[in-house]
């Protein structure tokens, strides 16, 4: 399954859910505001209380998270991939 990359320094995680299609979202976990860690599985991971999102959309997988989290806008040019 895809992976991604946690950019917490920009708050945000970009995912590859397949070759070539990419996919950013906000890095802060919409349980208590910790910032995920890892990109492992299929999921985005918080380290805080185990809540885990799916790399194609954000959408919960696993709580105590209710919420997905948001989407980012992202742009990639070749190896590079900036904030939209």
């Amino acid at each position: 399954m895809g992976g991604g990359k946690v950019f917490a320094d920009r708050k945000v995680v970009v995912t590859q859910p397949a070759q070539g299609e990419f996919k950013a979202f906000s890095a802060i976990c919409t349980h208590q505001g910790c910032t995920v860690a890892t990109v492992a599985g299929g999921t985005i991971n918080c380290p805080c209380h185990g809540s885990e999102f799916r790399i194609e959309d954000g959408s919960v997988a696993r709580g105590p998270a209710s919420r997905p989290l948001p989407a980012e806008r992202i742009t990639v040019q070749g190896d590079s991939i900036e904030p939209a």
